[in-house]
């Protein structure tokens, strides 16, 4: 038995292989085109393991998709591949393009040509899961409800329109061309393995380095924060027992506003790491200019997930939170290693303007 994960080198792709072969006596075709993001240094718990096939290659690269599942036959595709960087996608969208769209596109025509040439039974069994966000549905007042899987799409970022376009096709290819399909729609996540370039992770490492931690705008942006084991555990939870056809969105009920994240994180800082002068992470938090058509609130109303499925998540953010920052504190060299000079480049470009 073997199920193929595209982009299982990036955040949460490189967490749900971990987290499934730590369950699964599986193998698992781990196919990512390791670009910014893509770290295998994520899976050098992996490197012995028979079980891990990694795959440098691109979702859009038909030769080579057909190869793979020729060969190796999987049951399942979990497809993680995306840009997925709201900010990157706004200065450079081609990107996003390409591959969030482009490339869904072409994966899913490779799916169908071999999905087509199985038995009925492997037919019946197969399954593609495609993993999406809740950008997709625009933004929410204080006073909205949240984000549900009836909720229209409205994505404000040509990244959240990337992905509402490719969320359409594989909707499409099920309704069309009877693909077995399934899509989740997840709120921010965070945990181990984070590139330190979302909020997070970056406040986590500013902090200990001494440097500024910025905070778009007044800071008052408020997300789902969903903690990516939780993440895993969901999806691993559809493929099991989710409806053909269906949306199902994944949150972990934490609304928080991105001023309190960080505080919370300085909090925590403070109490496991102590800088060295006595004074508190937090007074260097600095305010800067906000980004354009900065969404000012995400929701998610996971009910359905758990109704159907049982599923609720097992970390409430004050758990997931320190979970999180003793993993930074535990893995300098991981860190070390994923910010490179290009990666601080990036960092200096974004995040170098005043307020």
């Amino acid at each position: 038995m073997t199920i193929l994960v595209t982009g299982g080198a990036g955040f949460i792709g490189g967490n749900f292989v971990l987290d499934w072969l730590a369950e699964h006596n599986e193998t698992v075709i781990n196919l990512d085109a390791l670009t910014y993001a893509g770290n295998l240094d994520t899976l050098v718990s992996l490197k012995n393991n028979a079980k891990h096939i990694f795959v440098h290659g691109s979702i859009g690269d038909r030769t080579l998709l057909e190869k793979l599942l020729n060969e190796h036959q999987p049951r399942t595709i979990v497809n993680f591949a995306a840009e997925s960087h709201v900010d990157r996608s706004i200065h450079g969208p081609g990107d996003f393009i390409q591959t969030n769209i482009v490339g869904t596109f072409n994966l899913l025509e490779s799916v169908r040509a071999y999905w087509n040439n199985l038995d009925t039974e492997r037919q019946t069994a197969f399954r593609f899961l495609h993993v999406s966000t809740d950008e997709v549905y625009g933004t929410l007042s204080q006073e909205d409800p949240p984000f549900a899987e009836t909720n229209r799409y409205e994505p404000n970022s040509p990244y959240s329109a990337s992905k509402a376009a490719s969320d359409h096709l594989v909707r499409a290819w099920h309704h069309t061309y009877g693909l077995p399909v399934l899509t989740t729609n997840c709120s921010n996540n965070y945990g181990p393995y984070h590139f330190p370039e979302k909020l997070i992770p970056l406040v986590i490492l500013n902090a200990l380095a001494g440097k500024p931690l910025p905070i778009y705008g007044d800071g008052q942006q408020v997300r789902d924060w969903l903690y990516v084991k939780d993440h895993c555990s969901a999806i691993r939870r559809v493929l099991e027992a989710g409806k053909l056809g269906e949306t199902y969105n994944v949150g972990g009920w934490n609304e928080k506003a991105n001023l309190d994240v960080v505080q919370t994180i300085c909090a925590i800082l403070d109490e496991l790491k102590p800088r060295a002068d006595g004074e508190h992470y937090a007074s260097q938090i600095t305010f800067v200019q906000d980004r354009p058509g900065h969404d000012r609130r995400y929701a998610i109303d996971a009910r359905k997930l758990e109704r159907e499925l049982g599923w609720k998540p097992a970390e409430t953010f004050e758990s997931g939170i320190r979970k999180t920052v003793q993993w930074y504190l535990d893995n300098p060299q991981w860190v070390d290693n994923v910010t490179s000079g290009h990666y601080r480049d990036w960092i200096d470009q974004q995040y170098g303007r005043p307020a």
